[in-house]
């Protein structure tokens, strides 16, 4: 059964920096694009970040040069480091198989003094 799990999710001061992971299982993980998206409340879910299967990687321009999106394809593991953290960043952070369609659970970035 296909699967993708976030984890790495909290509370941080503004100007912190947090490292989510997302681990897939079920699926062949490299054959595919993956992404990042995010979600506030009372907002669309939106794109973060995204990384094609031979590495090649794009940015909404509210992370750019902030956020960096990698993988580890034999571990199954997407990641998003994200830095300079701002209360803009708060939201629910889901992984994406772009090809298969599937989603994570989601975990929760929350950016607070």
């Amino acid at each position: 059964q296909e699967r993708l799990v976030e984890s790495g999710g909290g509370l941080v001061h503004p100007g912190g920096s947090l490292k989510l992971s997302c681990t897939a299982s079920g699926f062949n993980f490299s054959w595919y694009t993956m992404a990042w998206y995010r979600q506030c409340p009372g907002n669309q879910r939106e794109l973060v970040a995204i990384i094609s299967r031979n590495l090649h990687t794009n940015y909404s321009d509210s992370v750019k040069g902030r956020f960096t999106i990698s993988r580890d394809n034999a571990n199954a593991t997407l990641y998003l480091q994200m830095n300079s953290l701002t209360p803009d960043d708060t939201a629910v952070y889901y992984c994406k198989n772009v090809g298969l369609g599937y989603w994570g659970q989601g975990t929760q970035v929350t950016v607070s003094s």
